[in-house]
């Protein structure tokens, strides 16, 4: 053997090889009992693999496997794919996994948790869901990689994934694979998010239909956070100041402040002071006059249930996380910032802002529990590995360098999409409890979009009175549930 092949199969030794990996998919056959009769269905859960083309030095190297993706489809039986929707569906954070769209309104399985005030003790319960949206649209819940059980092959970087940019091509590719592989191009589709899932959705809408001519029946678009400035409270942002006295008032009606009166009542009032009174009180900074001071901390206070001498020193601009530990600080509780209707004992009566939110604290384990209870023993899905809700310090470490020295935006992305795609419609679900993603900073959002105004007829608003997972109220899940399958039954 020549020296020269010595060394070319040498080097071939040492090049490392492609990790070998293939689609982890367990197929079940179900049957769902809903009003309008028995769905047939199949649920495909597991893994795929996400594909990645190389080129080095402008040679096609092919495709190399870059992480495994956990996905669950549900597809009813027997049906057209060419008139059958399907609905893509992923939660927010970033670096949340599905379990809540899928386990709380969307999926054919619901969680049994209770609701504020009326908790159920562990360890819950998993229930049919006989308002699944499954009745009029086939589903795909994706968990993007670090959350749920995704994860990257042997030798790829997790943090790779943990970005704006890298997100929304990850899971557009997902979405291409899967649409390809079950010969679902003709068929109408929508994506649902929810919190920052909306971010995506609404990149993801533009990215599908630019990048690869994927147009997009609807987006709903679930508690929605579409300008991040909108919820900025640091040197400069008035704005979110204004944005939030709608929620705040809301929530200080929810808990009694506003007797005699109704929510609508209440919001409408706060909802007019905030566009005009309020944003003019907190511009003029020094320059107000004693008499408009004290009339904006009469009227702050009384609207946001806190008292004047606490409005007067925070200088008018009451900040989220401290109101969350204000309201009801004479209770020695907090309130929720997922949903303000949920309440939790105060760690400390003096502490600056709540220790923890008590609406996420009541409704982590019973979906941790239910989702993973139901993937192993009804989708028979085996795995030891750990199910992670939320991906280890994803949200910590997410990468925003696309909108440096900017808050993050994209009112500009959803609005391309539309004018690109005229026939693409979009859903609004708020929560009126929700201090997350407050109805009234998405309002505003919405009001911004860059769109003729005959495509502000393909927008639709819908309101909860619940927070941010509007659904874990049961009056309201029922609600959302039935517009949910109206919009898509429409917009198909």
């Amino acid at each position: 053997m020549s020296d020269d092949a010595t060394k070319t199969e040498s080097a071939a030794a040492a090049e490392p090889k492609e990790p070998s990996v293939t689609d982890e998919l367990v197929i079940t056959q179900h049957t769902l009992t809903t009003p309008d009769g028995d769905l047939a269905y199949t649920a495909r859960a597991g893994r795929v693999v996400l594909w990645e083309e190389r080129v080095e030095d402008d040679v096609f190297r092919g495709r190399k496997p870059r992480a495994q993706v956990a996905i669950t489809a549900y597809t009813l039986d027997g049906a057209d794919p060419t008139t059958r929707p399907v609905t893509f569906a992923f939660n927010g954070g970033p670096g949340s996994a599905s379990v809540w769209l899928h386990m709380g309104v969307l999926g054919p399985k619901r969680v049994v948790m209770g609701d504020a005030g009326e908790l159920a003790p562990p360890p819950y319960a998993v229930a049919d869901n006989p308002e699944s949206l499954l009745a009029v649209s086939d589903l795909v819940f994706i968990d993007p990689v670090s959350t749920g059980r995704s994860r990257p092959v042997e030798g790829q970087k997790a943090k790779d994934f943990h970005g704006f940019t890298a997100d929304i091509e990850s899971v557009a590719e997902i979405i291409r694979q899967w649409v390809t592989a079950e010969g679902r191009w003709l068929s109408p589709k929508f994506l649902a998010g929810e919190s920052y899932g909306t971010t995506r959705a609404a990149g993801l809408a533009q990215h599908l239909q630019e990048s690869l001519g994927m147009y997009l029946n609807g987006l709903l678009m679930i508690s929605s956070v579409l300008d991040f400035s909108t919820a900025n409270f640091s040197r400069g942002g008035d704005r979110a100041h204004a944005l939030y006295l709608p929620f705040y008032a809301a929530t200080a009606w929810r808990h009694g402040f506003h007797e005699g009166r109704s929510l609508e009542e209440v919001v409408d009032e706060a909802r007019a002071y905030a566009a005009r009174d309020y944003p003019y009180v907190l511009g003029r900074g020094a320059r107000l006059t004693a008499d408009e001071r004290a009339d904006a901390v009469a009227t702050v206070a009384r609207l946001t249930g806190l008292s004047e001498t606490y409005v007067d020193r925070a200088n008018l601009r009451i900040e989220h996380w401290r109101y969350f530990g204000e309201l009801l600080r004479d209770r020695g509780q907090s309130v929720g910032r997922l949903d303000s209707r949920f309440t939790g004992p105060a760690a400390s009566g003096i502490a600056e802002h709540m220790d923890a939110d008590p609406s996420m604290d009541a409704i982590l384990g019973p979906y941790a529990a239910a989702y993973q209870h139901y993937l192993h023993h009804e989708l028979d899905v085996r795995d030891s590995g750990p199910f992670h809700v939320f991906g280890k310090d994803v949200i910590e470490h997410w990468s925003y360098k696309e909108f440096e020295n900017a808050p993050v935006y994209v009112i500009d992305k959803l609005s391309r999409a539309m004018r690109q795609n005229p026939h693409l419609a979009v859903h609004f679900a708020y929560g009126w409890f929700d201090g997350a993603t407050p109805f009234s900073a998405a309002e505003d959002s919405v009001a911004h979009l860059q769109i003729p105004d005959a495509l502000r007829d393909n927008l639709e608003h819908r309101y909860y009175e619940a927070g941010h997972m509007m659904y874990v109220h049961e009056p309201s899940r029922l609600a959302q549930s039935s517009d949910l399958a109206d919009f898509v039954r429409r917009r198909s």
